[in-house]
């Protein structure tokens, strides 16, 4: 019944739909799914009339579930915080082989959102240390909750601030996905972005680049000798980022692009 009201709506990828919003339904991992596929679902039905609606409509599945799997680990997603995106896993990855070899780096999140950048970053490194900084305490709320989650808590602190207001002390890494769109084209995003993710975590300003001048004007305050900074750019902006940073006297560049090709992350030192 799911798989055809998907594939009748035209959703080609309607079988796998069809398999997340059942599980959710039933709280059980997708894979059990399909290892069990005759399993009794009469409990799941009742909820899963109206999250097929939403669905229908265009609401992300993530949203609809409230979770999203981000480098191996599951966290809590609410309307406050932005749907984590499997490119920004590439940040987490490039950022871990920089601190590869150190023990207990101390780590900075700019905009933490739902934590997973960093929280993912501590769970990989068990010294690790970090600081989650968010203007919206609704966001820091999520961050908290997927810190317990992840048995990390007590290795975060949590900053209900504005970039890098109240921040304390020197940083091996600094972190960022920060809002990166122009404010004119927030209206012409696709539907599970623009109706989904929260405005705040999208507007960039004018024309994109706002919070990365103010990252640019005061990362290099906090960065410990040979520390990293990195963060993730729009589309078309690696060029314009690395300017910015190059200005404000970053150094040791390195550009990663995602798995189509585009340039998604700005890596340097300051």
């Amino acid at each position: 019944m799911l798989a055809a009201a998907f594939r009748e709506a035209g959703f080609e990828d309607f079988r796998f739909m069809a398999r997340l919003l059942l599980a959710d339904a039933l709280g059980v991992e997708p894979g059990e799914i399909v290892l069990n596929p005759d399993r009794e679902i009469g409990s799941a039905m009742e909820a899963l009339g109206p999250a097929l609606a939403r669905a229908l409509s265009g609401e992300p599945l993530t949203r609809i579930a409230g979770r999203r799997s981000f480098y191996g680990r599951d966290f809590r997603v609410t309307p406050d915080v932005l749907d984590p995106r499997p490119e920004t896993e590439l940040l987490v990855e490039e950022m871990l082989k920089r601190l590869a070899g150190q023990r207990s780096p101390r780590l900075l999140d700019l905009g933490t959102g739902s934590g997973a950048i960093l929280l993912t970053l501590l769970a990989e490194i068990p010294q690790a240390t970090g600081v989650a900084v968010d203007v919206s305490p609704a966001a820091l709320a999520v961050a908290r909750a997927n810190a317990e989650a992840l048995g990390v808590a007590n290795r975060v602190a949590f900053h209900e601030e504005d970039l890098f207001a109240g921040v304390i002390g020197l940083f091996d890494a600094i972190l960022s996905n920060p809002p990166y769109i122009p404010s004119a084209e927030l209206a012409g995003l696709e539907p599970a972005v623009r109706d989904f993710d929260p405005a705040l975590a999208l507007d960039g300003g004018l024309d994109g680049l706002d919070f990365y001048r103010r990252i640019a004007a005061g990362a290099r305050a906090f960065l410990a000798p040979g520390g990293w900074l990195g963060v993730e750019v729009g589309a078309g902006q690696a060029d314009d980022v690395s300017a910015l940073f190059g200005a404000a006297g970053f150094h040791d560049f390195f550009v990663r692009t995602d798995l189509a090709g585009h340039a998604r992350h700005v890596f340097c030192r300051g």
